[in-house]
């Protein structure tokens, strides 16, 4: 079972029920302030650019994610040019077991998979792993591995720093914390929290905890854990210094009734997240309060057509860089929804849904000036890139496209050639 560890003793013990909404957790008197919270965001935009390189000129890779099979055997890496929208061949970049959500290091030098297994070393767990990203030709190298504390990790995060990482476990319904070392490899993990509470009302899909995403807010304080399982996105505090996590006050925020919360993302001015609800179909909007650490709602808004009865579950949801449209993924309409977003109020109007080129559209993503979208289509075997109208926010067909086996995720990368 997975473990937090205990603050007193530093020994590892399971959770106890009375806990799956815990303790305070003290904030330090830095963290405090206007000011302070301004200078986050700004450093963070910085990051962003220093990172993917914004620059239009500036090439990229893209590094895709897969359910490992008859074919597929890894991640793989092909080459993207931003001013065309062209992809490169594609090549294995590592052998690796179901990577199926995969994160970059902020240094731009590491990348991190959670191979979804049920078995790493002989423990019923899945693992994290963490690779080199060679610079001439974007092939990984892996570094080590560590245990996700569960079943079937299906999500990754790295903090802003690059000093701490997180995951979630869909099988075991449980996160976890590994601290980065400052070659990129994972120490041991942290800690390790498996959630308890009462299920949703889907009885076929939400029988018991099932965690679906792990993210830090934009200063790195907070981890969210969104919990398909339990309709519940828990809110953790980090403790920077020890890598463990203890549960915020108030320890959740509890989505609608049979909603099944999936994948959470931060607006660009960090006063909002956006929720996708893989069960209920709808993205709900929450203002964020940065120094307090917590989630109001603001409004949930459906992703399907209106007459749309056929069978749909949503995957991902995703910010435009420019903070003025919102997309989200459907699987059975097989479409990107699009949203206008009002970036003062949070608040999301539908602007259209367009087809995603294939069937099942798991992931999808944002080049980093924010020009296209590539989608990744899990059960018709290819990833399709879209042109965003940075004006309307709508989504255009391209010609390029690229066949691969089982893509999950699509993560771009700075190429330094």
């Amino acid at each position: 079972m997975p473990v937090i560890q205990h603050p007193a003793s530093g020994s590892l013990r399971s959770i106890p029920q009375q806990h799956a909404f815990p303790v305070v957790c003290n904030i330090g008197p830095s963290f405090h302030g206007r000011r302070h919270m301004h200078r986050i965001r700004v450093l963070a935009a910085i990051a962003s650019c220093v990172t993917f390189g914004l620059c239009a000129e500036e090439g990229l890779r893209m590094y895709i994610g897969t359910y490992t099979g008859k074919q597929s055997k890894g991640i793989y890496v092909c080459d993207f040019d931003p001013a065309t929208g062209k992809l490169g061949e594609v090549q294995l970049a590592v052998e690796t077991p179901n990577p199926t959500f995969l994160a970059l290091h902020p240094n731009g030098k590491y990348l991190y998979s959670a191979n979804e297994i049920g078995k790493f070393e002989g423990r019923d767990t899945g693992c994290i792993s963490a690779f080199a990203i060679d610079p001439a030709t974007g092939l990984l190298k892996l570094l080590n591995a560590q245990p996700s504390m569960g079943r079937g990790p299906c999500h990754v995060a790295v903090a802003p720093n690059g000093k701490h990482l997180v995951g979630a476990n869909y099988g075991e319904g449980s996160i976890c914390a590994i601290p980065i070392g400052e070659d990129g490899s994972l120490d041991v993990p942290t800690a390790g929290i498996r959630h308890s509470g009462a299920p949703g009302p889907n009885k076929g899909r939400q029988e018991k905890p099932h965690a679906h995403s792990t993210n830090f807010d934009p200063s790195g304080r907070f981890v969210f854990a969104a919990d398909l399982g339990l309709d519940r996105i828990f809110i953790y505090d980090l403790d920077a210094s020890r890598g463990t996590l203890a549960p915020h006050t108030p320890p959740a925020v509890a989505a609608a009734p049979g909603a099944g919360p999936r994948h959470l993302c931060f607006h660009p001015n960090s006063r909002f997240a956006f929720v996708v609800n893989e069960l209920n179909n709808t993205v709900t909007a929450y203002r964020f309060d940065a120094e307090k650490g917590t989630l109001t709602e603001v409004q949930s808004i459906g992703t399907l057509p209106a007459g749309f009865a056929a069978k749909n579950t949503t995957a991902e949801v995703l910010v435009h860089p420019s903070g003025r449209f919102l997309y989200a993924s459907n699987r059975g309409h097989d479409s990107i929804a699009i949203f206008k977003l009002d970036a003062e109020t949070g608040k999301l109007t539908a602007a259209g849904h367009q087809a995603s080129g294939g069937k099942t559209p798991r992931n999808f993503n944002l080049t980093p000036d924010g020009r296209w979208l590539i989608a990744a289509n899990q059960d018709s075997d290819n990833v399709c890139v879209f042109r965003v109208d940075e004006t309307t926010g709508a989504l255009a067909p391209t010609e390029h496209s690229r066949s691969i086996e089982k893509p999950v995720r699509v993560l771009f990368a700075a190429h330094p050639g």
